[in-house]
């Protein structure tokens, strides 16, 4: 009962924030640009601050998992290579190939990474978490680049990429606390009272606005698609990666960032790139939307049956 409580309290907050953009939307409070502009904000902004904290105010030196990194640097890239294989045999369509190759590894790993860890580790020890989120964001970045640009039939650009990486307000954010943390320079009281302030605003904004882009409406032909990606995403992927991973001896603060890379909804940025680089924007939305939803449960589930199995 206590990890069912536990559980629940993990996720709980999640879905009550997402609900809370979702009503707010319906009674029409802000409309699509004003959520545009929201989610903007938040990725601009508000969760470059909440990364830079976290890392920060971490003692990196005992966060480091050398063995962790190389883990899911190595199962990602894994995980993407047989999605690259099975994926078209599974569907004709190049414009759905794409969107669904980069849905099923491609995870919002920022968004419900920190919070996620925060309620299971504590704030103290979602270090790993931290330097994990810095490390596999660029590498979703740069496979994204790759699938969609395959199967649109062009050359990936290693130049864009790198461009990409290097402007990237997360792994910015990353690089400053890193920095912040091994030339020892100290905040001011002031500004890092302001920056831990600032960085609170993050998560819930940003959930609140992901509720607003909810959006219940017919799923005209990619149902067959969406249910594939769905399970993929939130089922296969983390089973596969969870499960080797627990075989490689990673238990609680080194387990739960593994969950979160591999079992987290897809990327809400992987709906903007499919729509700019060829692929399937409508089923890309869906994918965003429904893994959203749907991952309320499945990472409830996913953390219970870890905390029974006392893994985590």
């Amino acid at each position: 009962m206590e990890n069912l409580i536990i559980s629940f309290n993990v996720v709980l907050p999640l879905f009550l924030c997402m609900a809370l953009g979702y009503f707010l939307k319906r009674i029409k409070l802000y409309d699509d640009a004003t959520l545009k502009t929201i989610n903007k904000l938040v990725f601009k902004v508000f969760l470059p601050i909440y990364l830079f904290k976290s890392v920060y105010s971490t003692d990196l030196s005992a966060a480091f998992n050398g063995k962790l990194i190389l883990f899911a640097v190595i199962g990602l890239v894994a995980w993407f290579l047989l999605l690259m294989l099975i994926v078209p045999m599974m569907e004709k369509e190049n414009s759905k190939r794409g969107v669904m190759v980069q849905a099923m590894f491609r995870s919002n790993f920022v968004l419900y990474g920190l919070p996620v860890a925060t309620s299971l580790c504590g704030e103290e020890n979602i270090g790993a978490t931290s330097l994990l989120i810095g490390i596999v964001v660029p590498i979703f970045n740069v496979l994204a680049v790759i699938t969609l640009e395959t199967f649109r039939g062009g050359k990936p650009s290693v130049k864009k990429m790198a461009k990409g990486i290097a402007t990237n307000p997360l792994i910015i954010a990353s690089v400053i606390g890193i920095a912040f943390y091994f030339l020892n320079i100290k905040l001011p009281s002031a500004v890092e009272k302001t920056v831990t302030d600032l960085s609170r605003v993050a998560t819930p904004l940003a959930l609140v606005a992901l509720g607003g882009e909810f959006k219940f409406s017919k799923i005209k032909g990619n149902l067959r698609q969406l249910i594939i990606s769905v399970i993929g995403k939130l089922v296969v992927s983390p089973l596969i990666i969870v499960a080797v991973g627990i075989m490689l001896g990673f238990r609680d603060e080194t387990l739960v960032p593994v969950l979160l890379m591999s079992g987290a909804p897809a990327a809400v940025s992987s709906y903007t790139m499919a729509q700019q680089m060829g692929g399937d924007g409508e089923l890309a939305g869906e994918i965003v939307i429904f893994t959203t939803g749907i991952s309320i449960l499945t990472i409830f589930l996913w953390v219970f049956g870890l905390k029974q199995l006392g893994f985590i």
